[in-house]
């Protein structure tokens, strides 16, 4: 289909970009446009104005900032992928993104796009919960940080106020960690059923704590917080009865694709694979 006529605008500067977010309350942002785009065809989504980003240097790129990587929202996929600082500090954030898709997607996708559309089927959500990321905005009052679990609030619904854009996000460095993501999917390059985000750190041959996110397993990426206390200072052969906790207090869904009951298991299977996979 062909989509609804609308303005086109490409800006420089952030500044450029929320000035022209504000001059139209039905404008959207344009990033890679992997989520966008089908929508515009679709005419589920009918802007009257589209404010590409991709104009925007300072969007693009990471950087070292102390205990933390910065990385631009505009950086693809593919460059996330190809950075040694990602792989040297956050090699989870390597793997999951590996996940993503196909190699066409993650050449024109975009880390923050990815992210701001919030959907709890993709990958990075969760990531960024496990990684404790913090995510820099940018709107008409300014800018502000807001931590991963208070960004994402709902399904398809982050916490952007209208005219605000997203700028950077923050990744900690997480030295001593390790990690490992776990996905599964019907078929390659589809949707997560269910994806695990696991991060261990070990003192003296033991876990002294975890952090474990899960994909798809609601409306939101949650933190599997009752795997996390069971695993703190236990050792390799308690994985499996820690990783039994993994569907409490969550709300899969139950449709074509999986019931709540299968998701609820495949939560459980694989977040004793992804722990296990993290502690080598």
């Amino acid at each position: 289909m062909i989509p609804a006529s609308f303005e086109y605008t490409r800006p420089s500067s952030v500044d450029e970009a929320v000035a022209a977010l504000a001059q139209d309350e039905d404008a959207k942002v344009l990033a890679g446009g992997q989520s966008l785009l089908p929508l515009l065809r679709l005419r589920l989504a009918a802007p009257t104005t589209v404010v590409d980003l991709g104009g925007i240097a300072e969007l693009r790129g990471v950087r070292e900032d102390g205990d933390d990587l910065v990385i631009g929202a505009m950086t693809t996929h593919a460059a996330v992928l190809r950075d040694p600082l990602v792989a040297e500090h956050a090699p989870l954030l390597a793997q999951a993104t590996g996940t993503v898709a196909d190699r066409q997607v993650r050449h024109r996708g975009t880390f923050g796009g990815a992210l701001a559309h919030a959907d709890p089927a993709g990958d990075l959500p969760a990531v960024a919960v496990a990684l404790g990321a913090t995510f820099e905005v940018a709107g008409p009052n300014g800018r502000r940080s807001i931590g991963s679990e208070d960004f994402f609030v709902d399904f398809l619904t982050s916490a952007l106020e209208p005219g605000e854009v997203l700028v950077a996000v923050r990744v900690p460095k997480r030295t001593g960690w390790s990690s490992h993501y776990e996905k599964f999917n019907r078929m390659a390059q589809s949707w997560a059923l269910i994806g695990v985000a696991a991060l261990v750190r070990r003192d003296n041959g033991n876990i002294a704590e975890a952090r474990v996110a899960l994909t798809n397993m609601g409306p939101k990426p949650v933190r599997a917080q009752a795997v996390e206390s069971a695993l703190a200072g236990a050792d390799r052969d308690a994985v499996k009865t820690a990783a039994a906790h993994a569907a409490e207090g969550t709300e899969p869904s139950d449709d074509l694709n999986a019931s709540r009951e299968y998701r609820s298991h495949l939560a459980k299977v694989l977040t004793e694979r992804a722990v296990l996979s993290a502690l080598g």
